[in-house]
């Protein structure tokens, strides 16, 4: 056996992960919207989102479909089920999501290595972030928003949004993202991947690319940051394609926001469930998969 093993997974396990990480992430979203955010001064304390939720997915599973499947969750359960969807602005969440976690999951050798985990979630939340504080300065400096914290001084922005990334990265990013992975993804390590019939992650198992931070990876990350930020910018004009709202979130109010956790949970539950299944049938037919990565 080789020093380092090519892991490939099977159809339906992509699918599993990849519904799993949809309904968790889209159920997690519904409950920061019934969380309140406290103002201190010029600073709201608010909870941006449970990155450990996806985190954890993409450093136990396969990062790609762990990723990319939270970020629709959101656009799913934080948007479409409340019957709205912003167009083209969307876009820009959901591509520099799904990235972030992505590279989270990839900087992780070892899911048993506090050190790795850590440094995988700090980064995953700092890359998010930035990407998304660098486009809002970007939208303000080409003119299609309009942001003026000081009157006649636009640079202002900068400062606003560099004192909100370091809130949400220090405040959301920490108490949100890494202390529940650090405490997730060792208890975890070993126990949920059986459910899919996968065998848990070593030290000697890599993806299909070699390498962690790759040329081809680096290329990726830029021409999706400027995709996001063209479609961010689009969707401050008349061209934002796709952007309606059925009013039905203003009409039902926080009802609405209980029928999406309803509907996320029941998909979760369910999810869990034929898991659970799968995991009985292997174990009576003494099928265990041997390809847990791809």
């Amino acid at each position: 056996m080789s020093s380092k093993t090519l892991y490939t997974l099977t159809s339906s396990q992509k699918m599993m992960i990849f519904v799993l990480s949809m309904s968790l992430y889209g159920l997690s979203n519904m409950f920061t919207e019934l969380i309140p955010s406290f103002q201190l001064g010029p600073i709201e304390l608010s909870v941006e989102y449970f990155a450990f939720i996806p985190l954890t997915l993409c450093i136990l599973f396969h990062p790609l479909y762990a990723a990319v499947g939270a970020a629709l969750g959101e656009v799913i359960f934080g948007e479409l089920m409340l019957g709205q969807f912003g167009g083209l602005g969307e876009l820009e969440k959901f591509l520099t999501f799904s990235f972030a976690m992505y590279v989270a999951g990839r900087l992780v050798r070892n899911p048993q290595n506090r050190m790795q985990v850590g440094i995988a979630a700090m980064t995953g939340v700092i890359i998010h972030q930035l990407c998304s504080t660098l486009v809002d300065i970007g939208k303000v400096w080409i003119g299609v928003e309009e942001f003026e914290a000081v009157p006649g001084l636009a640079e202002s922005v900068v400062l606003v949004e560099g004192v909100s990334f370091l809130n949400d990265v220090l405040f959301s990013g920490i108490l949100f993202a890494l202390l529940p992975t650090l405490y997730l993804v060792p208890r975890l390590y070993g126990k949920i991947e059986p459910l899919l019939g996968i065998k848990p992650r070593v030290s000697t198992t890599r993806y299909e690319a070699a390498g962690i931070i790759s040329p081809k990876l680096v290329i990726t990350g830029i021409v999706l940051a400027l995709v996001a930020f063209g479609a961010e910018s689009l969707s401050e004009t008349d061209w934002n394609i796709g952007e309606w709202d059925s009013g039905f979130a203003d009409r039902f109010g926080i009802g609405a926001i209980w029928l999406s956790l309803g509907i996320a949970a029941v998909i979760a539950v369910v999810t869990l469930l034929v898991l659970r299944a799968r995991k009985n049938r292997n174990a009576q037919s003494g099928n265990v998969e041997n390809s847990p990565y791809a």
